[in-house]
């Protein structure tokens, strides 16, 4: 069984990702975690509260968090009604990150699904500040659906990778998992300047091509610099319906996500993104 966690602020981006998430995954049997987190609805008044009224204010967001929840669980089932996938709604007095990993560690997640903005966020950025936390520091892969995308079934993978290391099991299982159920081509892109791939660069290739298990899997090399503007160009000629990339150190994405003017690159990605974390899960 898959476990999903999907954290929701009921915008519209928020139901688009759910949406997408019970599509991509409707074949399979799944626990699915729909997650509100309301502290800092409590704390975003710009004048101090009294406790009392912080009391009064935490109940009144609870309640309306509690129905909304309820009510985005009732649309889900009237809309996307599948056997094979079970519910529970959680609503806690929490951080967002703080709530995710706490979900993450107790119910020993597979994936957390979520839209690449909220409500609230500036419409020029790709990721708002959110998601963009959630691909920093959760501890589970993160598959992030941009607004207004929508579903198609993933043919093209595109999965950038230095090949320095062999990532771990479980979350090339998961990619395995996926591609396998939508009988989706995986292409193991690399930008280098160098000719030849090194013994070690060689070796990985063949633990995450065994990692993923999937007859078909293509591998690139491409001599560039850029490496951004190398996995765009390659968006676009593959074609690609989902990007993946693995947030560990010395990879491609630690270098986009702690290194760079995230604001500035604006990570300009229009299909959904897969974010392996590559941490050790049991």
């Amino acid at each position: 069984m898959i476990k999903l966690l999907i954290p929701t602020d009921f915008s519209t981006n928020a139901l688009n990702a759910i949406s997408y998430a019970l599509q991509l995954f409707k074949n399979q049997q799944c626990a699915i975690f729909l997650m509100h987190a309301f502290y800092d609805e409590i704390h975003e008044a710009e004048i101090p509260l009294s406790e009392k009224v912080k009391t009064e204010v935490k109940e009144m967001i609870e309640n309306r968090s509690v129905e909304q929840l309820e009510h985005s669980l009732a649309l889900i089932k009237k809309n996307f009604s599948n056997p094979n996938h079970s519910f529970r709604i959680i609503c806690e007095n929490n951080k967002l990150i703080d709530e995710a990993d706490r979900i993450v560690n107790d119910h020993n997640i597979d994936l957390l699904v979520m839209g690449t903005k909220g409500k609230t966020n500036n419409r020029k950025l790709t990721f708002g500040s959110n998601t963009l936390k959630v691909l920093k520091y959760v501890k589970c892969p993160v598959l992030a659906v941009p607004e207004n995308y929508k579903y198609s079934e993933p043919k093209r993978f595109l999965f950038p990778t230095n090949f320095l290391v062999p990532y771990k099991l479980r979350e090339l299982k998961l990619l395995g998992l996926i591609t396998n159920e939508h009988d989706a081509f995986i292409n193991l892109f690399n930008v280098s300047t160098a000719e030849n791939f090194s013994s070690r660069e060689l070796k990985n290739q063949d633990f995450i091509k065994n990692g993923i298990d999937s007859k078909k899997i293509n591998i690139t090399r491409i001599k560039s610099r850029n490496v951004l503007e190398a996995i765009f160009n390659a968006i676009e000629k593959d074609k690609a319906d989902v990007l993946v990339m693995v947030n560990t150190k010395h990879s491609f994405l630690e270098d986009i996500l702690f290194k760079s003017n995230i604001d500035e690159l604006s990570l300009n990605v229009k299909v959904p993104f897969l974010a392996l974390q590559n941490m050790n899960r049991n």
